[in-house]
């Protein structure tokens, strides 16, 4: 049965929106219509900044502690309807299942929780000299999240900039916004004042635009690619708004010489999968001792093809679908592509996905000499690893770097010293040595044409801030 989401939530109100027109949200895995949400309208945008701009007084001078009890109800709220927000992020994403619950909701679950405490701990002023030096709230904030990881990057741009004292108007991807949707009836549930949270689903073209471009919006805060990165940032231009943008990336995994390779190319593997490969900061890129290249290519075809393919409710399904037709055909014309351009298919390859209505892609393994072919230069978005061979460490940086991107990375050595050494010299904003896990409260960003500014722990509430000095008279 479908899901009708007919209302939007804009003023403390679910409201009819402006428009008639309704978005059919897919299922990836089956190709069916899983839901249909309101196609908004700049109509829409711009009642919800209205009411986002009213509330923003008296919200930002609510005390942070207060704040943060609002915060808590809202965690509490997710945490108790996580199974299914992670049913309908495996609808929507096609992550399988057991894969969404741990991926995709523990995260948000843990970050309201965060900001709730951070909003009590920070500190929001100081005394520098005869300045009494305050952090306030930046104002309205326009928040465009993408679908790939849905609910975890909504709780990244909303959780902080409601415990800065920020009011939201949220447009979340109309490919999976069905958790959106939840999420909005939680913080309707814990009683949050009206306007301080506003949702308006559409497109980007139109509702996106409208945040990006309106004078009352203070921030925008944007997830997605690069391309979409610089309309935004355009468009903010005009009025000189705050913009942080979180976009796309191709990150290299080093494998230096001394490496265990087998645990290297595992490691890298796994994170160049995750999320059937939709994932900004995977590890998309294996660079490896040209004398290794053989073996290190033998080692990830194994480990991707026990990664079984299938649809988000099998129970063994450890790859789910592509997202969408669109995205599926985007890569296969990525991996024609590249086997035009010479590269060695050792593992999966175009015609290589079972077949079914689902928009299924195998997981694929390449070997690439050619340093500037396409596949080793752009973010294809899909389950496909690019294997390159370096000559030493001085060679495997110059590698690393040599992209527009600089989202992520891994250095793989025989000492943690070794790797954190190659590690300081690569530009990205985040590096993994000897496949250490991921810090939730470390921050998250890129260099370069992967964007501006952090999310994550306390430096993902200081992009929501501003500060403020105020001198006093020097007593006598």
């Amino acid at each position: 049965m479908t899901i009708v989401r007919d209302k939007l939530f804009i003023g403390g109100r679910w409201v009819a929106p402006a428009g008639t027109g309704l978005i059919d949200v897919i299922d990836p895995s089956d190709a069916s219509v899983y839901a249909q949400i309101p196609e908004g309208v700049a109509a829409d945008a711009e009642a919800a900044i209205a009411a986002a701009h009213a509330a923003f007084d008296a919200w930002s001078r609510t005390p942070a502690a207060e704040r943060a009890e609002y915060i808590e109800k809202i965690a509490a709220g997710v945490e108790a309807r996580r199974e299914e927000l992670a049913e309908a992020i495996a609808h929507e994403v096609g992550m399988p299942l057991k894969m969404a619950g741990r991926f995709q909701v523990a995260g948000p679950v843990g970050s309201w929780k965060h900001y709730a405490k951070l909003a009590r701990e920070f500190q929001w002023e100081e005394q520098v000299g005869n300045s009494f030096v305050v952090r306030e709230p930046i104002g309205v904030v326009g928040a465009i999240t993408p679908w790939n990881f849905p609910l975890n990057q909504i709780s990244l741009k909303v959780a902080p900039a409601l415990a800065a004292g920020c009011t939201v108007v949220l447009k979340p991807s109309e490919v999976a916004p069905i958790n959106a949707f939840i999420l909005a009836e939680i913080i309707e549930a814990a009683g949050l004042p009206a306007g301080v949270f506003n949702l308006v689903s559409g497109y980007g073209p139109v509702v996106g635009e409208v945040l990006a471009s309106d004078r009352h919006v203070d921030m925008v805060s944007f997830t997605g690619s690069t391309r979409a990165g610089r309309r935004v940032a355009e468009l903010a231009a005009a009025t000189v708004k705050k913009v942080a943008l979180e976009l796309g990336g191709k990150s290299a995994s080093i494998v230096l010489d001394d490496a265990d390779l087998a645990t290297a190319v595992k490691g890298t593997v796994s994170s160049c999968l995750l999320n059937s490969g939709q994932t900004c900061s995977a590890h998309t890129r294996m660079l490896v001792p040209r004398a290794k290249l053989g073996e290190a290519a033998k080692l990830a075809a194994d480990a991707a093809s026990a990664f079984k393919v299938g649809p988000a409710f099998a129970e063994d399904s450890k790859l789910g679908p592509l997202v969408s037709d669109v995205q599926r055909a985007r890569v296969i014309g990525y991996l024609h592509r590249a086997i035009e351009e010479g590269a060695e298919v050792v593992a999966g390859g175009p015609d290589a996905a079972p077949q079914g209505p689902g928009f299924f892609v195998a997981p694929t393994v390449l070997v690439v000499e050619d340093r500037k072919a396409t596949v080793a230069q752009e973010e294809i978005f899909g389950p496909v690893l690019v294997i390159l061979p370096h000559d030493g460490d001085e060679d495997a940086i110059a590698l690393a770097n040599d992209t527009i991107y600089g989202l992520a990375g891994g250095v793989w050595a025989g000492s943690d010293e070794h790797a954190f050494a190659v590690a300081r010299r690569l530009r990205t904003g985040q590096v993994d040595v000897n496949g250490a896990p991921w810090n939730p409260r470390a921050p998250f960003g890129g260099f370069r044409q992967s964007g501006l500014g952090r999310e994550n722990g306390v430096y993902g509430l200081e992009e929501y801030l501003e500060y403020k000095s105020i001198q006093m008279p020097q007593k006598k």
